[in-house]
């Protein structure tokens, strides 16, 4: 299976450092407004998530979510969370230690898209 949302090391480094402040994570792919297109990092169970989102699967033991909406334009792409220093305008966990998440993208090829993980709607995973 070919994974839908993939992580760095140095975004994991952070995952580490979060997880030991707050405990489980999760992870929602912001549609934009105000955050921008970030992807954000909350206390696990903090957002709601419910049957308009799409869990895309876990990165360093943290669930990925996109809302339905959002996963129409990406499904056709591989996501890959890093992170970048500089202050974010968001509520994601990791603002305070001076930097922020950033989504990598690329297009999934002919070959991949018949072997991609699947998704779920609304549930936590």
């Amino acid at each position: 299976m070919i994974k839908r949302v993939k992580v760095t090391d140095a975004a994991k480094a952070i995952l580490n450092t979060l997880t030991k402040q707050y405990g489980e994570l999760m992870f929602h792919q912001s549609g934009g407004c105000c955050d921008g297109s970030s992807p954000m990092c909350f206390e696990k169970g903090e957002l709601m998530i419910n049957e308009t989102d799409i869990w895309l699967g876990k990165i360093h033991g943290c669930d990925f979510y996109m809302s339905n909406d959002q996963f129409e334009y990406w499904k056709h792409t591989q996501l890959t969370v890093d992170v970048v220093k500089g202050r974010g305008a968001s509520f994601s966990l990791e603002i305070p230690l001076g930097v922020r998440f950033i989504i990598k993208s690329r297009m999934f090829n002919e070959h991949e898209l018949h072997k991609l993980s699947p998704v779920r709607l609304g549930e936590y995973g």
